[in-house]
This record gives C-alpha cells, sequence and structure tokens, in this order.
C-alpha cells in the first residue's frame, strides 16, 4: 500500500466505437444542448412573468426546468471539449462533482415527477379542496424536500464511491464519471459499494414509479366516475404531458439498472438519451401541448 500512487485524474476516452464521428458527434450534442438551454430558459421566463401561471403546477414545472438545466450540463460541456480541442483529462474533483451532480438531479427530477403526479391526483380527484390542500406552504416543502432529500442521497453514493483507495489505471472508457465506470478502477473490494449504490439507485426510482402508478390508477378511477365527457378529456389533458415525460425518465432507467449487465452497445444510447435528449424533450412536451404555456410565449413577444 505505501508504495500506492494515488489518482488525482481520470482520463474520459467518450462514447465507445464513435472513431472518425468526432465532428458530427461535436454538431449534434451541441445543437441538442444549445435547444435544452433555450427550451428550458424560455419556460422559466414563461413561468416568472405571467401572473396567470403562478399556480402550484407550473411552480413544479419551473423546479422541473431548473433541474434540466442542470442535468444537461454535468457532462455535455465535457465531452464538448473532448470531441473539440480533445480534453479528455478531468480532475478527481471534477469527477466526484459529476457523479454527485448527476445523481442529485436525478434523484430530484425522479422525485418531482411524483410531487407532480400527486398535484395532478389532487386536482382531479378533490377539486373542491385542492387550493386548500396544495397551499403555497405545501408546494414549498414538497419542493424543498424533493432538493434535500437528493442532496443526502447523492452525498451518500459519491461519498461511498471516493472512499474506495484509486491506485491503478486511470483510463474511463465513457464519456463521463458515473458509479459504475468509475469504480471498476478502484484497487479494492468493491461488492459493497456496488450492492449499495444499486440499492439506493434502484429504490429510488422504483418508489417514486410505485407512487406516481398509484396516482394515475386513482385518477383513471375518477375520470371513469365523471359523468361529463368534456370533465373527463380535460382531466386526461391536463395529465397526458406528465405521463410522456415520466415516460421518457423511467423507461430507460428500469433497462438500466434492472439490467446491470447490459451491454455499452445498449447502455451508453441510454444513458444519453437519459442525460442529454430527456431535458430537451420536456419543455418541448409542455409546450407544444399546453395552452396556457403558448399564450404566455405570445404574451412574451407581445402577441
Amino acid at each position: 500500500m505505501a508504495n500506492r500512487t494515488m489518482l488525482s485524474e481520470f482520463i474520459l476516452l467518450g462514447i465507445p466505437n464513435t472513431e472518425g464521428l468526432e465532428n458530427i458527434l461535436f454538431v449534434t450534442f451541441l445543437s441538442i444542448y444549445l435547444c435544452t438551454l433555450l427550451g428550458n430558459l424560455l419556460i422559466l421566463a414563461a413561468i416568472l412573468t405571467d401572473p396567470r401561471l403562478h399556480t402550484p403546477m407550473y411552480f413544479f414545472l419551473c423546479n422541473l426546468a431548473i433541474v434540466d438545466l442542470g442535468f444537461s450540463s454535468i457532462s455535455t460541456p465535457k465531452f464538448l471539449a473532448i470531441l473539440w480541442a480533445e480534453s479528455k483529462t478531468i480532475s478527481l474533483g471534477g469527477c466526484m462533482s459529476q457523479v454527485f451532480f448527476y445523481h442529485f438531479l436525478g434523484s430530484t427530477e425522479c422525485l418531482l415527477y411524483t410531487v407532480m403526479a400527486y398535484n395532478r391526483y389532487v386536482a382531479i380527484c378533490h377539486p373542491l379542496r385542492y387550493l386548500l390542500i396544495m397551499n403555497w406552504r405545501v408546494c414549498a416543502l414538497l419542493a424543498a424536500g424533493c432538493w434535500i432529500t437528493s442532496s443526502f442521497h447523492a452525498t451518500i453514493l459519491t461519498t461511498l464511491t471516493f472512499t474506495l483507495p484509486y491506485c491503478g489505471s486511470n483510463v474511463l472508457d465513457y464519456f463521463f464519471c458515473d458509479i459504475f465506470p468509475v469504480i471498476k478502477l478502484a484497487c479494492a473490494d468493491t461488492s459493497i459499494i456496488k450492492m449499495v449504490s444499486f440499492t439506493n439507485i434502484g429504490v429510488v426510482p422504483m418508489t417514486c414509479f410505485t407512487l406516481i402508478l398509484a396516482s394515475y390508477v386513482r385518477i383513471a378511477a375518477s375520470v371513469v366516475r365523471m359523468r361529463s365527457m368534456e370533465h373527463g378529456r380535460k382531466a386526461i389533458s391536463t395529465c397526458a404531458s406528465h405521463m410522456i415525460v415520466v415516460c421518457f425518465f423511467f423507461g430507460p432507467c428500469a433497462l438500466l439498472y434492472t439490467q446491470p449487465s447490459l451491454s455499452n452497445l445498449l447502455a451508453t444510447p441510454m444513458q444519453i438519451f437519459c442525460e442529454v435528449v430527456t431535458p430537451m424533450l420536456n419543455p418541448l412536451v409542455y409546450t407544444l401541448r399546453n395552452k396556457e404555456v403558448k399564450a404566455a410565449f405570445r404574451k412574451m413577444r407581445g402577441g
């Protein structure tokens, strides 16, 4: 142990099996990243400037836009630097930051989807008591709970990962630092950290998905009992956008974390979809399907 040198930096090789496609990947990832920033910033501006959108639903959507802004910025700028300037080196602190913020923002997004599903459940199943139940104090506590719980969750995972000794190879055959690629380089027994991290990572999305599913089962039962078809269609329409982004988020997550032996050929595109593409799609889904947000955009540009 005395002769081992602890690592102070890692080398990211980028997306496996993409040699010769650097220019295409750079333009593609840069375009997606700019669209993500623009879309989420526009949603934030519309919600903040239009008093009609100062409701619990758009308060949580505002939190989701902030998460997507951060989530898309975890690895994309560094990956663009790898493609453009072949700057493959990342410091130990930078690698720790990527691991922490990836699980911090990913967990926050997961919890926000759950809170948004609960908000829809209260709005549809208890409309007369909606403003009483979902008052601003409750909304603020729910949002704060999402951020604080996720910070503890990410801190535990990051601490467990980087308390391991890293004293061998520092080459990561991936495009960003995540727990499983990083611990492959540890020069110690990683069976415990694998078990703990898989349990923690899997428990959060599975619990959230179960709660979301329960909310929509109650919503579906309430819609079936509605006498007015118009009210039923309106209830379904208000939930459609949320259901779409939930599928975007939980679909790849289910495959990634329930099939840990998934090959890089399948795992890498799913990881890219979760981390890079989904933050761009969320504002598009809420914009294209939401008349109130589109009206706020028209108001912003003087239409």
